[in-house]
């Protein structure tokens, strides 16, 4: 049975490292995210990094990433900038992939 046992709590730790990585690279998407769309709103410094922070916040309104999408849009159509939903929707890919790119080589450091 121990192997078993073993075997277990090895699928249960990869779990949790895999939830772990999953949390980090949304929330650091979210924040390369934010800091594009401050860019394209004329934000910067202080400003910027609110809104930065306002964007993962957004994102613990409910599972998935649409809360996200609909914060950004919300806030170009407030503000009339010209971004299509491909645009932000790839926007968001792109800063999804550059986040787990950050994370790697931090944890390779």
């Amino acid at each position: 049975m121990t192997s078993f046992d073993d075997r277990e709590k090895g699928y249960e730790k990869k779990f949790a490292l895999d939830e772990e990585l999953q949390f980090k690279s949304m929330a650091r998407r979210n924040k390369l995210l934010g800091l594009w769309a401050a860019e394209k709103m004329g934000l910067s410094g202080d400003d910027a990094q609110t809104y930065a922070r306002e964007v993962v916040k957004a994102d613990l309104e409910e599972p998935g990433e649409e809360d996200v999408f609909r914060k950004i849009r919300g806030d170009f159509d407030g503000k009339s900038i010209e971004q299509s939903d491909h645009q932000i929707r790839r926007a968001m890919a792109d800063f999804m992939t550059e986040a787990l790119r950050q994370i790697e080589a931090e944890a390779k450091a």
